[in-house]
């Protein structure tokens, strides 16, 4: 029994001596020693020292009515509070001094310790009167920080993940400021974290599967949280959340979140720019018109300039909305604060773009020339204002020139252009690959895109591929043309599968459907040509099974029949693709073509479908050729008209593209 007496009496001087070098480090630590400060918290020992606060806070929580008196003493609240605060201003003094692993490791103990000893956390009344409480916390949060400091992000994830789902007692606050903290590292930390082993959820929950789930599942719980007023509004959480989804491609998903904001958290003109981006994203472009014209109505900022440029260039890209597209960027230039070379660079391009886009849709040939001319004027300024170093511009001026015919000076602008991205860009190989096909330069134009596909990822290739076929199909190698569409309809099903797992752009998924029409479509067409009807017939069941409804699928039966000999099941065809798009181009001409040959219909009705092909296209050398038979056909006055449509057709197939430049 003295013995035992003896032992308990040095165990107590012990604990006493701990609890004086943890006052002494604090102390030291408080004053700015932080190299004395840690020599006293080394005196002190941590690993004989945790379990006995481990023990005590056990015992305590679990609120034990006997315990023997010959059981090895408890240490007192204020001594657990003493020692734990030790623990962390060690770790505080090893972060100083750069030691960052140790500091982790350090602060590490003081989470395992109170973890294993209260699973369910420390309880209310337990915390009352001492700091252990407060310093827990204070860990919580060092430790995710501490393992980025030293390197280690996968680490971190799982200390911001230990730190949101531990029972820590942690105020709305502090949880808030964690999540903020974990969003940042998840969407910008470089680190692909394995998604969380939510053991606490039940079957059913959402359980994210990659960093942008997890990150968009934060911030919309800092959101959540912020609506019931529980935390203060913080614009950190939409301006990530914006980024979050925008990378995803869940455009819609935002755009209902930003509608839902209660008034405040976004000014009117905030809100209704951030969702005219939301909806041009998604491809919702007389959306996102209404709500820019919202934007820049009189009751609104009818001057400001990010809107009238993004207006410009809505507008740009439909030629119905031309018209509004070159005010709104002649708006843009008249706010323009004058000295900043880059905007007015960026509204001269808009400018030429939609005066470009006015051009193909002018009734006179004097109008589309002049506009033609100034788009060109225009885009040749925001060039020279960039000193060439802007490739959005290098790349509108290379098409604006390579439309236009100008082939010398679109091919100096491609070449510039591809150097200035140094082959990154696959428009810009396609374009050159088309300008030098309009050359007639069909071996170089492939050899450019060979090189192209060399520094192109697979998933990247398919444009090119179609390329490469359509410049093989003007060589004359058929075969060759096959095998490269071959290799593209793999490529496309080999991307489909391998992309149908978690959150991916639907944008991506349109191009692909999109890019296997096209194919089939070709294929079907070279098949007629090969007069290999079954073959044709096949890739034209394919086409239909992807889209029913599509133009391009019933052109293709049309020159199927007619390559048959079956002019008026053709003609049926051809009906049916306008009726489902009225401005189907080939389809038009075809029209005319078996009309003319069937002789059923008057002139000016077959005309007319000429007319409206040229009217959408006037590039088309095929269009021009077949109205210079019809006036041909017609003979007297109309012959010299013939002449030009026939001179006019050589002109333009000379300088044909294997593909429209734009």
């Amino acid at each position: 029994m003295a013995s035992a007496l003896t032992l308990l009496v040095k165990l107590i001087k012990l604990d006493i001596l701990q609890e004086a070098r943890a006052l002494l480090g604090r102390l030291e630590y408080q004053r700015g020693n932080t190299e004395a400060a840690l020599r006293v918290f080394d005196g002190i020992d941590i690993a004989a020292v945790s379990p006995k606060i481990k023990i005590s806070i056990s015992k305590r929580t679990e609120h034990r009515k006997f315990r023997s008196h010959w059981d090895v003493p408890l240490m007192s609240i204020h001594a657990v509070s003493l020692l734990v605060e030790a623990i962390y201003f060690k770790a505080r003094a090893l972060q100083d001094l750069g030691r960052f692993k140790e500091a982790a490791q350090t602060c590490n103990i003081i989470l395992d310790t109170v973890e294993s000893a209260s699973p369910e956390g420390l309880p209310e009344n337990f915390t009352t009167d001492c700091k252990l409480q407060e310093t827990v916390c204070k860990a919580v949060e060092l430790l995710p920080e501490l393992w980025k400091l030293a390197g280690f992000s996968h680490e971190a994830i799982l200390s911001y993940r230990r730190a949101l789902l531990g029972h820590w007692n942690l105020n709305a606050e502090s949880v808030a400021k964690i999540q903020k903290e974990f969003v940042i590292i998840l969407l910008y930390g470089g680190c692909d974290a394995s998604p969380p082993n939510l053991r606490s959820q039940m079957d059913g929950s959402f359980i994210p599967r990659n960093n942008i789930e997890e990150a968009i599942l934060l911030l919309m719980i800092l959101l959540r949280k912020f609506t019931l007023k529980r935390i203060e509004w913080d614009p950190f959480i939409i301006d990530h959340l914006i980024f979050a989804l925008s990378i995803s491609g869940q455009l819609n998903s935002l755009a209902s979140q930003i509608e839902e904001f209660l008034p405040g958290v976004l000014e009117r003109k905030e809100r209704y720019y951030t969702l005219a981006l939301c909806y041009l994203g998604e491809d919702d472009n007389l959306t996102a018109l209404n709500l820019l014209k919202k934007l820049l109505s009189a009751m609104e900022d009818p001057n400001c300039v990010k809107a009238l440029l993004l207006a410009s260039k809505v507008c740009g890209g439909n030629s119905a909305y031309a018209e509004e597209g070159v005010s709104f960027a002649r708006r843009a230039l008249s706010n323009l604060d004058r000295g900043c070379d880059q905007m007015e660079s960026v509204a001269n391009c808009l400018l030429g773009i939609s005066l470009s886009s006015q051009a193909r849709s002018s009734a006179s040939d004097s109008e589309r020339v002049s506009r033609q001319n100034e788009a060109l004027e225009v885009l040749e300024k925001a060039e020279r204002m960039m000193l060439g170093k802007d490739q959005r511009i290098l790349f509108n001026l290379c098409l604006e020139n390579a439309e236009q015919r100008k082939l010398d000076a679109a091919l100096r602008y491609a070449k510039q252009l591809l150097k200035l991205e140094s082959g990154s860009n696959v428009k810009g190989w396609i374009l050159l690959a088309r300008i030098l096909s309009a050359q007639k330069r069909f071996v170089d134009a492939e050899t450019i895109v060979n090189a192209a596909l060399d520094q192109t990822g697979k998933w990247n290739q398919g444009e090119l591929l179609r390329t490469k076929a359509k410049v093989q199909i003007a060589q004359g190698k058929l075969k060759n043309a096959i095998d490269t569409y071959t290799h593209l309809l793999a490529t496309i099903q080999l991307r489909t599968k391998s992309f149908s797992v978690g959150i991916k752009s639907s944008k991506g998924g349109k191009c692909d459907r999109s890019l296997e029409i096209d194919t089939w479509h070709d294929l079907a067409n070279i098949y007629i040509s090969m007069s290999q009807w079954r073959d044709a017939e096949v890739c034209l069941s394919k086409l239909k099974g992807i889209s029913p409804y599509s133009a391009f699928g019933w052109h293709a039966t049309g020159k199927l029949y007619e390559a048959k000999g079956l002019l008026k099941e053709a003609l049926g065809a051809y009906t049916k693709a306008l009726d489902l798009e009225p401005t189907h181009v080939a389809s038009l001409v075809s029209t005319a073509t078996i009309l003319r040959q069937l002789g059923n219909r008057p002139m000016p009705v077959v005309r007319s479908f000429l007319t409206d092909a040229l009217q959408l296209d006037r590039t088309d050398h095929i269009t021009w050729f077949n109205l210079g038979l019809l006036y041909k056909a017609e003979g007297g006055r109309s012959v010299l008209e013939a002449a030009e449509c026939f001179q006019a057709a050589a002109l333009l197939e000379e300088t044909a593209p294997v593909e429209p430049f734009r």
